[in-house]
Parts: C-alpha cells; structure tokens; sequence
C-alpha cells in the first residue's frame, strides 16, 4: 500500500514539475540532472568518483552565468538613469545565494530534489544554499533546452519581478541602503546609521496561540535626542525573526517615503 502511494506521487511530480517552470522540456533527462544534488551520486556509486555530468553542479556554473546576463539585462532596461554602482549593487543582491535560496523556498524546489538519504535526513531540501545552487542549475537546464528567452522568462517572473518593489526602495535609498533584498533588517540599519539615528532595536510586545502556532508581535524603535526611544513600526509574524523583518520592512519603507516628502517640502520653499 505504501508502495503504491509512493509511485502515485512520484508520478504526479513529474507530471506538475513543467508547469512550475512554464516550459516544455524537449529534454526532460535535463532538468532530471539539474535537480540531481551530488549527495544522490556519491551515494549510489561509492565505491567510485562520480562523473561530472552525475549531478548538478557543471548546470550550476552555467545558471550562474545565465543568470547574472539576464539580470543586467533586465536592470539597464529598467533603471535606465542609473549608474554602473547603483546596477551593480542590485545585481548582486539579485544573484545572491540568500535570494536565491529564498525563491527556491517560496516556489517549493526541494520537495523535487533528488537527494542522497544522509542529505534528505540532514533537512538538504531547506537548506538555503542548497537549493539556490539548484536554482541556478535548473536556470541553465531551461536555457540549454529552450534558449535564453525560456531561462529569461523564468528569471524575471520568479526572481525579478517579486523582489521589484524592495529594488525601488533601493534606487530611492541610494546610498543608505546595501540593495539587501529580504534582508530587511540590515537595511533599516544601514539607513539609521547613514542618518545618525543609531541602532534600531526589537521589542517584543505580545504573543499568542498554543505552542505548534504561535504568533509573535515585535515592535522595532530607535533611540531619541532626549534618551528614549521611538516606536518606527510594529509587526507580527510565526516566528520572532519573520516579525522582525516585517516591522523593519514597514519601518523602512516609511523613512524612506518621510525623507522623499522632506525633499520635495525643501524645494517647494525655496522655489516660493
């Protein structure tokens, strides 16, 4: 009966695995390869050293490369009138292994990795770095099976366009802020530090639910002239570290949106 389940399921990912990708594979044995981890070929020959076409990791040096071409690509053609510093610090946080594990979570890779039983037990399909390696080895499995429109067409809708409103927060914090995308916490502080308002700080100001569904709320402040503190924003979130990235996002997106209405106010006066 077990059996059974597993061979329905197994059949049922090859049968939904091409929609997540929005493209035909005339060469289904590549994306095989790309979701190939070197843990399963290690594992499956011992007693020998796997080629290098056993796993992933030749398709993981082509992704890299692919993706790095469309995403400068993609950034000249929407950023126009910025600098080579302004791209260049986009791009990297695009082609980041921290972004890239993310999407790979947000659109459920690793439950179609094919893993060695030591990584499957060690959590290989959360891994961060795991699955952005994956990524980018299935970036070049499109692009070897459908050229670099299928890989383009994949790049931007799953890594460009969701990180897209956090890439203007970016352009507008100039040289405040990294171009951290998701790590919300880090561009909070740089954009504090840059303005002399010191360190932000976490409080937590409840939490509820029972133990397997907890809900943390966390309020983020910053010091004041007069030795207190502010509140910038509050946020919640399943865990302490999601609330907090969700109140610096909102703290952030506010400083941001308050020093553009003080620029505009300053050169509204002096054109009176």
């Amino acid at each position: 009966m077990t059996t059974r389940r597993k061979k329905t399921a197994r059949s049922k990912q090859s049968e939904e695995i091409p929609s997540l990708f929005e493209h035909r594979f005339e060469r289904p044995e590549l994306l095989t390869w790309a979701l190939t981890h070197r843990s399963l070929a290690y594992e499956s020959k011992p007693e020998t050293q796997p080629s290098p076409d056993a796993d992933n990791e030749q398709l993981e040096f082509v992704g890299d490369a692919v993706l790095g071409l469309a995403v400068a690509e993609s950034l000249f053609r929407r950023f126009p009138g910025s600098r080579e510093g302004e791209l260049t610090r986009l791009r990297a946080s695009l082609v980041s292994r921290r972004h890239l594990g993310s999407v790979g979570a947000r659109i459920g890779l690793g439950a179609w990795l094919r893993l060695g039983r030591g990584e499957e037990q060690s959590g290989g399909r959360s891994k961060p770095a795991l699955l952005a390696n994956a990524l980018e080895a299935v970036i070049a499995a499109l692009y070897l099976d459908g050229g670099l429109e299928a890989a383009r067409a994949f790049i931007e809708k799953q890594i460009i366009e969701p990180a897209l409103p956090e890439l203007q927060l970016a352009m507008q914090a100039g040289d405040t802020f990294s171009g951290a995308i998701g790590d919300h916490k880090s561009a909070l502080q740089e954009h504090l530090q840059a303005t002399g308002a010191g360190q932000p700080q976490y409080v937590l100001t409840a939490q509820s639910g029972p133990d397997h569904q907890k809900r943390f709320r966390v309020e983020v402040r910053v010091g004041d002239k007069e030795g207190g503190s502010r509140a910038l924003a509050e946020s919640e979130g399943s865990t302490k570290k999601q609330a907090q990235q969700e109140a610096a996002r909102i703290a952030f997106e506010r400083l941001i949106e308050e020093q553009r209405s003080g620029v505009i106010a300053q050169e509204e006066a002096l054109a009176k």
